[in-house]
């Protein structure tokens, strides 16, 4: 299965994946992650062996097998990303390539970033068409392809013989081409008829071993993935302990995220309390560290009092450090803490394994 999980007037398209895996003997719990091996864009593939002046059919060694061009752009290597050995051929070779030759210096990475943002090794080849690629030695300037992780949003208690998942599937223009993402759209547009090679990565992401434990989970976004799992799985072992969620997106109206499903848990009691931040419904941005500021005594109470357990999971690089600050600012307000005592709190959680992270 592959639909999407947002409305009219979403800026982003997120879709819930189900692949099959009846006969695979394939496995997993909740909170594991997935690693899936895609292969190319074929469109991509064509264009490029077509820039290159080739047929495809050449033989090469890739860095996974002796094949052709074709299977190997489409399969082996990454064909969108620049490789330094890459962009040192083009700066050798072209008849005019001042600016990449200036950038390549040890002293200008953070220059040469900002200048590849957007750019993939087809605007390279269509930008210097003077230089002549033979096909082997074009394959050894690209890397290999790599797999990509994604957390299981389903339990196998709950979704027998299945796994979801729960993915942002990128794409956006740059220097007027559109541009894909390798992994999300190659689930969102060839998965469905083709064999997904995938295998499980066993987490240290797991659900508090006493099925009473309250647990209060953070995902916004598709960080939602691994906790729709949990309440998936304490649903089906008939779990007592309490569940509070706090999700957050953009619009309440085109980005809410498995609504019914929330709503169906909440009527039955699994999920007890749900708070939702929407960025963009209100002139103020409102997110999920808001949310848990606004509710931080209660907060507390099921951290302190009745032991809960903590978790995050979604973008590492803000989210997750404005979700630690709120989680300390909590502790220090409703703890009654000092800032020294905030931090040995934490520590504690981290070391009790009542404070876990899936981020990315």
């Amino acid at each position: 299965m592959n639909r999407s999980l947002c409305g009219q007037g979403s800026d982003k398209d997120t879709r819930h994946f189900e692949i099959d895996l009846t006969g695979s003997g394939v496995s997993y719990e909740v909170g594991d992650s997935m690693t899936i091996w895609p292969t190319n864009d074929p469109i991509l593939v064509d264009e490029i062996i077509k820039t290159i002046g080739a047929n495809g059919s050449e033989p090469v060694k890739s860095p996974s097998r002796e094949t052709t061009l074709g299977v190997a752009l489409f399969r082996d290597c990454r064909i969108t990303q620049t490789t330094p050995k890459f962009l040192k051929a083009i700066a050798e070779r072209a008849s005019a390539a001042p600016l990449l030759n200036d950038l390549l210096k040890p002293d200008r990475k953070q220059d040469l970033d900002t200048y590849l943002w957007g750019m993939e090794v087809i605007d390279f080849l269509i930008e210097h068409p003077s230089i002549k690629w033979a096909p082997q030695e074009f394959v050894d300037l690209l890397a290999k392809l790599q797999p990509r992780l994604y957390s299981i949003s389903s339990s196998l208690k709950a979704r027998p013989n299945q796994v979801h998942f729960t993915v942002d599937v990128v794409h956006y223009e740059s220097r007027g081409r559109q541009r894909k993402g390798v992994c999300s759209t190659f689930l969102a547009e060839r998965a469905e008829n083709a064999s997904v090679p995938l295998f499980p990565n066993t987490s240290k992401f797991r659900m508090p071993e006493e099925s009473n434990t309250p647990m209060i989970m953070v995902g916004p976004g598709t960080g939602i993935a691994p906790f729709r799992a949990f309440l998936q799985e304490r649903k089906a072992i008939g779990a007592k302990g309490k569940n509070w969620l706090f999700f957050g997106s953009q619009h309440e109206s085109c980005n809410f995220f498995y609504k019914e499903e929330l709503n169906e848990f909440k009527r039955d009691g699994i999920l007890n309390r749900l708070d939702c931040a929407w960025s963009r419904d209100q002139a103020d941005k409102s997110y999920v560290q808001h949310k848990m500021l606004e509710n931080g005594a209660e907060l507390w109470k099921w951290l302190d009092a009745e032991g809960g357990h903590f978790f995050v999971c979604g973008d590492a690089r803000r989210m997750a450090k404005d979700v630690d600050a709120a989680l300390r600012k909590v502790i220090q307000e409703q703890g009654g803490r000092t800032e020294e005592q905030t931090n040995e709190y934490v520590e504690k959680l981290k070391s009790d394994k009542r404070y876990k992270r899936d981020v990315y």
